[in-house]
């Protein structure tokens, strides 16, 4: 009935890892070969549910409370299904068929498939009559006070409510009696609106803000069809993560103030990044359309952020579309042209001399931003680093250090060793005079003890940024840059996991993603080719950088690779 099988991973020191038992089961007639445990939603090892070895299967079980990420509470009852296990004689073997077949004997009663453990040869059923009626069973009990509200409803079209009843619910309803009406639109905090009325008591936002953030805000109050989510009086639903519970509602009962009646879903572009918001570098879906961003969702990675990420990281968004953007390459003051920045400030890198360069990089630039500030500054005999940016950490995924490539900075060569210690250096040689070009990527300097007037006795002051501050006013050349969800390329994260995120929309104006206006910097300062995309220079810094040797772009995949750090 159950067999041992090895598995084909090795340890780091070439062993091969230990055995992983396996149990035969069917699903729907079709035998099956699962792990006796898989990882619980701690990661734990528990004993593998039938509705994990369905999902192995591809088999899909409808289903509500249930999330991998959560504590099972079992108490949707959509995912029933019908079984049977082998019967078994006196001596407890199993009793054979003619065949030698095991003789299976259905049970009598259907089990919840999230919280029911596999046996050796169970047989499971997820089609039949029966499990089909009992959906429709419990579809009709969650519809009877539902409002039928699905055209202004914000779920619509990411609604398991509205999925589950268009493939397993009735047409017609039996209920004559009038529905209980619940509040809506209640503020439980300054991110979230409940809708009382349609929230189907599934519990995953009582257990997501207890179990994983550790914050027991949320609650059910009164008895019956008068059960509702609460929170505790006097307080307020106001953590760092509440919005996580507008991902995991099935349906729309939780929802964002921030993206309440702002765009359909079904309209959205979704695209896969990272969030810029600190080191931890959180997986994300940036939803998208006609070229402005309406959303941030996590993207599920069980190596950075599992199924979460904190509601700072995910509204900060909203940066990108201001008014003030910085669309136009300006020289002097003056609207130019990137043809003729670009050839100006290149004949005067070729003439300046070493050591009187400075380069004064972002640890939000992406690695290969990063690199090729680093070639810049080997060509040059530049002095370069990054500024460090700190704020406030907690338990879980927003981290102290708000870059989030610092170490993509220090893996690079553009810091000496720790971001921001080479800082003092550059200001006292500028202050010395012997720094007289100074280099700035996405940094605000006079924040960092560079004084205007420091500033405007450079010989040149060349400023690639986002959005306008003190030091783009004081630039000579100034050129428009890029927000990471308009370009291409990767992070490194705290833990020294390189990630891919793409561009998921055009930039504003003449903006240019900074590496490829530090590729064709580099290039015709060297004289070297470098490749004319995204893809190829990453797998060519990864032949350069000793962290990053063995890369590929393609390799990293959609949830990244580690590096030492």
């Amino acid at each position: 009935m159950s067999t041992v099988t090895s598995s084909s991973t090795s340890t780091a020191a070439g062993a091969a890892a230990p055995a992983v038992e396996t149990i035969r089961v069917r699903i729907n007639g079709r035998e099956i070969e699962v792990p006796r445990m898989m990882p619980d939603w701690q990661g734990k090892p528990a004993p593998t549910t039938m509705l994990q070895a369905c999902e192995l299967a591809g088999v899909t079980v409808p289903h509500y409370c249930y999330h991998p990420k959560l504590p099972v509470a079992g108490n949707c009852r959509m995912c029933l299904v019908e079984y049977g296990t082998p019967a078994l004689g006196p001596d407890r073997k199993p009793i054979l068929n003619p065949d030698g077949t095991p003789r299976i004997v259905k049970s009598p009663r259907p089990a919840i498939a999230c919280a029911t453990p596999i046996s050796p040869g169970m047989e499971i059923y997820t089609d039949t009559p029966g499990v089909r009626a009992m959906r429709a069973g419990v579809l009709e009990f969650l519809l009877i006070n539902h409002p039928l509200d699905c055209p202004i409803c914000d779920q619509a079209g990411e609604c398991k409510l509205q999925e589950y009843a268009l493939d397993y619910g009735e047409a017609t309803s039996r209920f004559v009696e009038a529905k209980v009406h619940k509040p809506k639109a209640v503020d439980l905090g300054p991110r979230i609106v409940f809708d009382a009325e349609r929230c189907i008591l599934c519990t995953r936002c009582i257990r997501f803000t207890r179990d994983i953030v550790g914050d027991d805000a949320l609650g059910i109050v009164n008895r019956g069809s008068y059960n509702t989510i609460a929170t505790a009086p006097g307080r307020q639903f106001d953590n760092n993560y509440t919005l996580n519970t507008v991902d995991i509602c099935p349906v729309g009962a939780l929802t964002s103030r921030d993206f309440r009646f702002r765009m359909r879903v079904w309209f959205l572009k979704e695209t896969p990044g990272i969030c810029p918001s600190c080191g931890t570098g959180c997986n994300i879906l940036i939803g998208s359309r006609q070229g402005r961003i309406y959303r941030y969702t996590p993207r599920p990675n069980d190596a950075v952020n599992s199924h979460w990420m904190c509601d700072y990281g995910r509204l900060n968004y909203k940066w990108i579309h201001r008014p003030d953007r910085l669309r136009k390459v300006r020289i002097h003051g003056q609207d130019s042209s990137w043809e003729r920045a670009t050839a100006e400030i290149l004949e005067r890198l070729r003439g300046a001399e070493p050591g009187t360069v400075g380069i004064i990089g972002s640890a939000r630039l992406s690695n290969e931003e990063l690199w090729l500030l680093s070639r810049l500054k080997a060509r040059l005999q530049a002095i370069s680093d990054a500024v460090p940016r700190e704020g406030e950490g907690d338990h879980l995924l927003l981290n102290p250090d708000r870059n989030p490539n610092t170490q993509g900075a220090r893996l690079t060569g553009i810091c000496f060793t720790e971001i921001g210690i080479q800082l003092p250096q550059i200001l006292q040689q500028v202050r010395k005079g012997r720094i007289r070009i100074l280099l700035v990527f996405g940094e605000e300097l006079t924040r960092h003890g560079f004084e205007p007037a420091l500033l405007r006795g450079l010989d040149l002051l060349v400023v690639c940024d986002v959005l306008p501050n003190a030091t783009t006013e004081l630039a000579h050349y100034l050129l428009p840059g890029c927000a990471p969800a308009e370009k291409m390329g990767t992070f490194t994260n705290v833990r020294g996991r390189v990630q891919r995120f793409e561009a998921a929309i055009p930039p504003p104006g003449d903006a240019r993603p900074e590496w490829e206006v530090l590729a064709e910097w580099v290039g015709a300062l060297t004289g070297e080719r470098l490749p004319g995309h995204l893809p190829g220079l990453f797998d060519r810094m990864a032949t350069e950088v000793p962290a990053f040797r063995g890369l590929t772009w393609s390799a990293l995949g959609a949830l990244g690779a580690n590096v030492p750090v």
